[in-house]
C-alpha cells in the first residue's frame, strides 16, 4: 500500500455479494439496475425477482465507466454467467443518463421507494435516504409507489459527502466515524453552528486549536448533521413505518442521534443499505419483462 492511500480516511471498502443459494440457470427472468450515484455507484442482478447478485463500489469521474466497472464486478461476484443473459437493465440515480447499455431509465427517487418496499416489507410509509450529494424523504404505499417527496437543496451538509470532507480533516478511517463520535468523556458536544461543509470544516479546525478532542468535534458534527436530517424529515411529516437507506444508514454517530428525534423504530434489514436504488431498478425491470410477457401470450 502506497503512502497516499493510508492517508485516504474517507475511502470506504467496496462490496460485492452472491446469494449461495440461488442458480441463475433456472430463473425465466434475470434483470439488472444500475444506481449511479455521486459518491458511490452500485449494479443488482436478479433472478425473477430476487437478488442474485450486486457490487457497491466508488463512483469515478466517468459514469459510463463507473456503471461498466459496477456491473462488472456483480457479475464477477456470479461468476458464471454473461452480460448477455440479462433480459432487462434499468439505470437510476445522479448519472442514469450516462448508463450505456440500460434499456431505460427510472428516477432514484421511484427506485428507492421500490427498493425499500423489497427491503423491508409492504409497511414502510416513509422513507428517509442519505446519499452522497443529497437527502430524500419519502412516502410511500403500500405497494412502494411514491405518493410525496422532498429534497435537501444541493449543500453537502449531512450527506455522505460531507462526511468524507470531515474524515480526511480528522485523520480518522471513515468507517469508524460512527462509533468514535461517542468515544469522548462527559457530556456531549453542542453541534457545531454551521451545517455547511466548508464553514463546518473550519469551525471544526478551530475547536481543534482549541482543545477539543477529535471525538468531540465529531460528535458536534454528526448531532448537526442529525439535526439537520431531522428539520427535512419533519417538514414532509413522519409516517410509520420508517426506514433509512443509503450509506449514511450505516453511520451510528448520526442514527443514534437522529432516531430519538423521530420517535420511532428504525426498520432494519439484512441487505446493504445502499444497494436500495439499484434493487427498485432491477424490480422495475422485473415488472416490465412480465408485463411485455403476459401481452405477448395474448397475441
Amino acid at each position: 500500500m502506497t503512502e497516499s492511500s493510508q492517508h485516504e480516511f474517507w475511502r470506504w471498502t467496496e462490496s460485492s455479494f452472491r446469494h449461495p443459494d440461488l442458480d441463475w440457470r433456472q430463473a425465466h427472468l434475470i434483470t439488472t439496475g444500475i444506481d449511479i450515484g455521486s459518491v458511490s455507484s452500485q449494479a443488482v442482478i436478479m433472478a425473477d425477482g430476487e437478488i442474485l447478485a450486486y457490487s457497491n463500489i466508488r463512483t469515478g469521474s466517468n459514469s459510463p465507466d463507473s456503471a461498466r466497472r459496477a456491473l462488472t464486478c456483480a457479475l464477477d461476484a456470479v461468476g458464471d454467467m454473461n452480460e448477455d443473459r440479462m433480459d432487462y437493465c434499468i439505470g437510476t440515480g445522479y448519472g442514469r443518463v450516462h448508463v450505456p447499455f440500460a434499456d431505460r431509465t427510472v428516477t432514484e427517487i421511484a427506485c428507492h421507494a421500490r427498493g425499500a418496499n423489497y427491503f423491508f416489507g409492504n409497511t414502510v410509509r416513509t422513507l428517509l435516504d442519505v446519499g452522497g450529494q443529497d437527502i430524500k424523504v419519502i412516502h410511500c404505499d403500500e405497494k412502494g409507489k411514491v405518493l410525496n417527496f422532498l429534497m435537501n437543496d444541493k449543500c453537502a451538509a449531512g450527506t455522505g459527502r460531507g462526511m468524507e470532507v470531515f474524515a480526511d480533516l480528522l485523520g480518522i478511517p471513515i468507517q469508524e466515524i460512527g462509533d468514535r463520535s461517542f468515544e469522548f468523556e462527559g457530556a456531549e458536544p453542542p453541534a457545531v453552528s454551521c451545517t455547511c461543509v466548508v464553514y463546518a470544516k473550519s469551525e471544526a479546525t478551530a475547536l481543534l486549536r482549541k482543545g477539543w478532542k477529535k471525538e468531540q468535534v465529531l460528535a458536534a458534527y454528526c448531532k448537526a448533521m442529525a439535526e439537520r436530517i431531522y428539520a427535512l424529515v419533519k417538514r414532509l411529516g413522519i409516517t410509520p413505518d420508517f426506514a433509512v437507506t443509503g450509506g449514511m444508514a450505516k453511520n451510528r454517530g448520526i442514527m443514534d442521534r437522529l432516531m430519538p428525534k423521530i420517535g420511532l423504530n428504525r426498520m432494519t434489514t439484512p441487505y446493504d443499505t445502499q444497494i436500495a436504488g439499484a434493487v427498485g431498478a432491477a424490480l422495475f425491470g422485473y415488472a416490465l419483462c412480465k408485463k411485455r410477457q403476459a401481452a405477448d401470450s395474448q397475441e
